[in-house]
């Protein structure tokens, strides 16, 4: 089922992400992940695309597999080191297991920040326009509540996210953020400029205080005092920290789904005992 159907449903959608082994002998271990999120009824689950494209063999197996277990599937496509006849081989891929979700993204830039020479596509939007013109796919879209990192002001971001849903983008999943009022202050600032696909609202639980580092760097995302408090009091204390990052994420949720936003991502980190304790968290409220 596509995406975009799922998300016109009167019900509150809660999806996970996951990502595939870099190593096809790792493939069976990472379809028990999927099993055990199944088992929760996820309204989807994405699937991730290895930087340059180095699990791209994994995530349509991947997908697959989620499919095959009842779950719809959204496959990440990312394009910065991909050809025009790498993109359209994915696609076809994907068309040929019946996965008709696919995220658009661009994909982190080289490290030493050279674009190869081979490259046909530099911005997601180009993508969302390639993945349209080959075939009936709903397309999704990353958006960035605190604005991209590469951007020089929120103002251009959001000009580039309106090019993104010109070009065909079915709905938007956020990056991560930790303070619920930076997202409320987005979906406002995006409905000014006339941008009105579903906002579906990407939530980390963060249970290790070493990922704290690396998510602000990747995302940007600020980490209000709240947030700061609970990880400096349980940073040396792994099953504190994984408890407390578990009602964070639990009360992010709650007050998103309180104020009125109907689809939540998390992403899991491919730990299925965190997506399972926070689905029991909010049974009865997702009902």
């Amino acid at each position: 089922m596509k995406i975009s159907t799922i998300l016109q449903q009167d019900k509150i959608h809660v999806s996970c992400e996951i990502f595939p082994p870099k190593q096809s002998g790792k493939l069976q271990q990472t379809e028990e992940v999927v099993k055990e999120l199944a088992a929760v009824h996820p309204d989807f689950i994405s699937v991730t695309y290895g930087a340059g494209g180095s699990t791209k063999a994994n995530t349509v197996r991947l997908a697959d597999i989620v499919q095959k277990h009842g779950i719809p599937a959204l496959a990440h496509l990312t394009c910065v080191s991909s050809t025009q006849e790498m993109v359209r081989d994915t696609l076809a891929e994907l068309r040929q297991n019946h996965i008709e979700n696919v995220l658009a993204l661009r994909g982190d830039l080289p490290q030493d920040g050279n674009v190869p020479v081979q490259q046909q596509y530099r911005y997601a939007s180009e993508l969302v326009c390639e993945i349209r013109s080959q075939g009936d796919f709903c397309i999704g879209a990353a958006c960035y509540p605190e604005g991209h990192v590469e951007s020089t002001s929120r103002e251009e971001d959001i000009a580039h996210l309106k090019e993104k849903v010109e070009c065909g983008c079915d709905f938007l999943t956020t990056q991560m953020f930790f303070d619920n009022n930076v997202f409320y202050s987005f979906l406002y600032r995006i409905l000014a400029k006339d941008i009105r696909v579903p906002v579906v609202a990407g939530v980390m639980p963060v249970t290790n205080a070493r990922q704290i580092a690396r998510i602000c760097a990747l995302s940007g995302a600020a980490l209000p005092p709240r947030f700061s408090n609970m990880a400096d009091r349980f940073a040396n204390d792994p099953a504190s920290m994984r408890q407390a990052g578990i009602a964070y994420a639990t009360e992010q949720i709650i007050d998103l789904i309180s104020n009125g936003v109907r689809a939540i991502h998390l992403y899991t980190m491919n730990q299925p005992d965190v997506a399972l304790k926070i689905f029991e968290n909010i049974s009865e409220i997702i009902k």
